[in-house]
């Protein structure tokens, strides 16, 4: 490849294939070579964001995906990438997930695990450690808001029933749907994770704001307690089961 963009076919050249036949036409490298704009005095943009790619070649997150797990300083140790460009190439992976995030939410639907599942899986497929949050449901069902209950370890959130309920009982909510994720990709449940669904589940019932679900999320893979029939359904409200 060459590192002079001038000496690259004019119907060849990233922004120029862009606007002739759109974005969907252009190779990872491409795409990332139109964010980044310039490259270096030795470096075209094309060569930066292909050496960008080589960089990120980790074994679990490899090429684009990267993006979402590289740190700052990270980014700035490979040569070519100051602050700004580093800067930009955070922001492309935090625009994906925002982007993920709100075309599933149109989907979205509290008997649906699997939509629920989507909703969250590009925000927590790629954490590191094991966020929990809460989704909080009125009493027909409908999304009233989300929060972030804890964030903990590589393999264990921090979280008690009170915590969970704190904020579901400030917006008058009538039930929950818990989600968290496995970092190790699998979403099969600890003992743990089945415990605390237990004792959440029981909490909610004296405060009646009820456990609708417990979804666990791997790398693209989803565990639903209510799915596996951890649940029984005759002890909700009537308004959440039709």
């Amino acid at each position: 490849m060459s590192d002079k963009i001038r000496e690259i076919p004019k119907d060849q050249r990233p922004y120029e294939k862009c606007a002739k036949h759109g974005a969907g036409v252009l190779s990872d490298n491409e795409l990332l070579a139109v964010i980044l704009r310039t490259g270096t005095r030795e470096k075209s943009a094309l060569s930066l964001a292909n050496q960008v790619l080589n960089s990120l070649r980790d074994p679990v997150y490899p090429g684009l995906s990267g993006l979402l797990h590289a740190t700052l300083d990270e980014l700035k140790r490979i040569p070519g990438i100051g602050e700004v460009k580093a800067i930009q190439l955070q922001c492309v992976g935090e625009l994906s997930r925002r982007i993920a995030s709100t075309t599933a939410r149109q989907s979205l639907y509290y008997r649906d695990p699997g939509s629920i599942a989507q909703y969250f899986m590009e925000s927590l497929r790629h954490e590191e450690q094991e966020v929990l949050y809460s989704m909080m449901l009125d009493t027909k069902g409908r999304y009233l808001g989300e929060y972030q209950v804890s964030r903990g370890t590589v393999n264990a959130t921090i979280s008690s029933p009170r915590e969970i309920f704190i904020e579901a009982l400030r917006k008058r909510a009538s039930a929950i749907v818990l989600v968290h994720n496995h970092p190790s990709g699998d979403p099969a449940p600890s003992r743990q994770d089945e415990e605390m669904t237990r004792s959440v589940y029981q909490s909610g019932e004296m405060l009646n704001v009820w456990l609708w679900d417990h979804i666990i999320i791997g790398d693209h893979k989803y565990y639903s307690f209510r799915e596996q029939g951890f649940f029984c359904e005759d002890t909700f409200p009537k308004s959440l089961r039709d």
